[in-house]
């Protein structure tokens, strides 16, 4: 099959959903398939490349060339209605690499609807979080679970995000773009039930199949050590710590995990690895060790070294890569009992799930696990064999025949 992937973002960005499209295409070239990736310009980049077969095109944007609009100018999102640059960009791609089908991956499919009928290619949108129904993703509403999108709601919230001006027009813009996805994307793939129960697909009687995020197959094969390698992992602790991995924010519960530590009786480190985001901290307590900017094959030496993996979150993770590499290391997860983590931690068995914000509980359970090394090893164990269903393998044939069913029925 002819493949082309839309996502906003690929790698040399780091992030879930970047890495989760560059392993799927990756999978899908393995397989005999031909995958091109659109994904948007970045300082230092080609604007073409093969990655490892893949086939990536890089294109500005309009919003782009408006840096004022971006906190982070290495992270210039598209906005949730079709961007000039970007459909002309798209189009001159649709008519070089003639796909059957189109996987959207993120609001770079706003600029593909209006060539969709054009081309005549089915359109496959996984939803990797809740943006479909919130113009944040968060789906948190005054730092509470969003019951629900409403537009006065909406609007407070978008405005409180991304400052008043843009974020009234972010939301007004995504509530008339979300109307057009649903009725021209052909198949929403959720990564997980939370995610297809808060953009109310079963509600609004929109086609989909929950299909999760995945790992490599190979994830647990580490590479070789390094000069580079050896000096980045000669910052860990020397004995077991705890592990968390994400953006080192309030969203993620970083301020929940850090009050649970500081009254921790137990001696053991905290490890955190990840970037700084605006509410990231500005102190932490004695024995906490914040890593930047760490590569995928350093983060995964971690996990195997860490005792237990943290992923406390207080929105609600759609479908955390991270927790399923701690359990393809053998690691138990303590993680919140939130959005689609449920999915992938099975309580009691492969870890604990928590109470989302309650640090008392979370510093419980985590000086309990370090206090129980048989118990740790046998979640570690059932961990392993849970993570079997999160593979490449057991995943992306189920995208394949997808796929296929979509493009045969258009």
């Amino acid at each position: 099959m002819r493949i082309l992937m839309l996502t906003q973002f690929y790698p040399p960005v780091i992030g879930g959903e970047e890495r989760h499209v560059r392993n799927l295409s990756l999978e899908l070239v393995a397989r005999g398939h031909q995958v091109a990736v659109a994904t948007l310009w970045q300082e230092g980049c080609p604007e073409f490349e093969e990655d490892q077969g893949v086939r990536v095109y890089r294109f500005r944007t309009t919003t782009q060339r408006f840096s004022s609009l971006y906190s982070d100018p290495r992270r210039t999102h598209v906005p949730p209605f079709p961007d000039p640059e970007a459909v002309r960009a798209l189009s001159r791609i649709m008519h070089q690499e003639r796909p059957e089908i189109v996987h959207a991956h993120n609001w770079l499919v706003y600029s593909f609807l209006p060539l969709k009928q054009q081309y005549g290619c089915p359109l496959i949108l996984t939803l990797h979080d809740f943006s479909q129904v919130c113009p944040t993703r968060r789906f948190l509403f005054q730092r509470e679970l969003c019951e629900g999108p409403r537009l006065d709601k909406c609007l407070q919230c978008s405005a409180q995000h991304y400052g008043i001006m843009k974020g009234i027009s972010v939301a007004l813009m995504h509530r008339i773009a979300s109307a057009t996805a649903r009725q021209g994307v052909d198949l929403f793939l959720p990564v997980s039930r939370a995610v297809a129960e808060g953009a109310r697909l079963s509600e609004l009687e929109l086609p989909f199949q929950v299909i999760p995020n995945f790992i490599p197959d190979t994830v647990t094969s580490l590479c070789s050590s390094n000069a580079k390698l050896n000096r980045l992992l000669q910052q860990l602790p020397r004995r077991e710590f705890l592990l968390f991995v994400g953006d080192v924010g309030y969203d993620k519960g970083i301020t929940t995990l850090l009050n649970a530590y500081a009254d921790m009786a137990c001696n053991v480190p905290l490890v955190l690895i990840g970037r700084a985001v605006a509410d990231s901290p500005t102190e932490l307590p004695p024995g906490v060790i914040w890593l930047r900017d760490w590569p995928h094959q350093a983060v995964m030496h971690a996990w195997r070294r860490c005792a237990i993996g943290v992923v406390p979150s207080l929105c609600p993770d759609a479908c955390p890569t991270v927790a399923m590499e701690a359990m393809a290391m053998g690691k138990p997860v303590v993680a919140s009992r939130i959005g689609g983590i449920s999915d992938v931690v099975v309580d009691g068995k492969t870890g604990v799930l928590v109470p989302p914000g309650n640090a008392r509980i979370l510093r419980f359970v985590l000086e309990w696990l370090m206090e129980n090394d048989h118990l740790r090893a046998r979640m570690g164990e059932h961990g392993r064999q849970q993570v079997t269903s999160f593979l490449a393998s057991a995943v992306v044939s189920r995208i394949e025949t997808i796929y296929r069913e979509v493009i045969q029925s258009s």
